[in-house]
């Protein structure tokens, strides 16, 4: 396993220290609703596909080759995604001093198709390592080829299921939104548990993790409902388990979750006698503006690192980035960092997994063996004007 990396064996200039470190062994540097749920807008497949459009695009004059591949042809919000990615990763390499590194930028128009073609660019072109694509549909067109190759994948897709070996996802991942908060209420001596979980995918997820975390703090659960499009019948349900209960999950998106909130009232719970707990679903102006929310707490990125990379990436571009921007800065400068400090080993798993992790733009993380990460989170609670840090995204991880 790699040994811890000292500060001094980067300089990102003293703007950049408390945005992004992405040191080994030594995390300087918590995603929201707004990246969770952006992803969600485009869907996991993206748009109609057009045709990719695989002119040739490099950036950078490094030695070190690395592929980018984004769906930047894809209609609607895909292809604005991508184009905010592609800037941000751009970003990236301008912000660290002398990067070795040349990115090969590819379209893979939001299929799998066109991933498989951008993928087999890049092998043939000699990357060492593939960053992207960003539906969970494209990524096992991608992971198979570099596979083949040798490569290893950071991909941007919120699929836990895309993920395995030599593909580690670089995303906002529920597991470690839900692990946070309930680590943390349990840490306030929360005990007991009821849940109000939509009945979809992000649900499912949701559900196993979260069980499996209330088990882990020797807590309980005294009352858990899935709905579907009728959200009268289980919130009446779980209303009227509210009195053995600390603390209520729910975990869906800003319009949804308020929703699930007014017919909890309207079936007779006081939501002002229990704590409220979510997930980054909950970073959502719905949220913030509903009376039934507040005071409630869900786990998310600490807001200062995107507020100072939206600052630069505004003055750049002269536009707002999109929330997943991060994902791709932080993926370049992962892979700058390790070219110039990891030798011939620089994206090989032993290096990857490094348990110490790393620090990004969105706080620290870490990848596992088996391709997903976990997430330094912060709490926070919901206010009228917005969330409020009540407890700090943590500097290391704990063994």
């Amino acid at each position: 396993m790699v040994g811890p990396l000292k500060p001094k064996s980067m300089d990102f200039g003293a703007t950049r220290r408390t945005a992004l470190g992405l040191l080994l062994g030594a995390p300087l540097l918590g995603a929201c609703a707004g990246v969770q749920q952006s992803l969600s807008q485009f869907g996991s497949q993206g748009a109609e596909p057009a045709g990719p459009k695989q002119e040739p695009l490099a950036v950078g004059t490094g030695q070190v080759k690395v592929g980018l591949i984004l769906p930047l042809s894809a209609a609607g919000n895909a292809g604005v995604a991508a184009q905010s990615m592609k800037n941000a990763a751009e970003m990236a390499l301008a912000e660290f001093q002398n990067p070795n590194i040349q990115l090969l930028i590819k379209d893979d128009a939001g299929s799998p198709q066109g991933a498989q073609q951008g993928t087999q660019q890049a092998l043939e072109e000699g990357v060492e390592i593939i960053l992207g694509p960003l539906f969970a549909a494209s990524v096992p067109a991608t992971a198979q080829l570099a596979r083949a190759r040798g490569v290893s994948v950071i991909a941007f897709s919120t699929d836990s299921s895309v993920a395995g070996r030599g593909v580690y996802l670089l995303s906002f991942l529920p597991e470690s939104d839900v692990n946070r908060i309930v680590e943390y209420s349990a840490s306030i001596g929360k005990k007991s548990f009821a849940a109000l979980l939509p009945e979809n995918a992000y649900g499912t997820v949701v559900e196993a993790t979260f069980k499996q975390a209330v088990a882990r703090r020797g807590g309980r659960i005294v009352a858990f409902e899935k709905y579907g499009g009728d959200r009268a019948a289980p919130a009446r349900t779980v209303a009227q388990a509210l009195g053995s209960a600390d603390v209520l999950f729910m975990a869906d998106d800003g319009d949804s979750v308020v929703t699930v909130a007014d017919a909890l009232t309207a079936a007779g719970a006081n939501l002002k006698n229990i704590q409220l707990l979510g997930t980054g679903l909950w970073d959502n102006p719905r949220v913030y503006a509903s009376p039934a929310l507040q005071g409630g707490l869900y786990a998310a990125p600490d807001p200062s690192g995107f507020r100072s990379f939206s600052a630069r990436y505004r003055a750049k571009y002269g536009a707002d980035p999109v929330r997943t921007a991060t994902l791709a800065y932080d993926a370049v400068a992962l892979v700058a960092a390790l070219a110039r400090t990891q030798g011939p080993q620089r994206f090989s798993s032993d290096v990857l997994i490094n348990p110490s992790g790393f620090a990004g733009i969105d706080g620290l993380f870490r990848f596992r063996a088996d391709g997903t990460n976990e997430r330094g989170l912060a709490v926070m609670r919901v206010g009228s004007g917005g969330g409020v840090p009540v407890a700090g995204s943590p500097k290391s991880f704990g063994a």
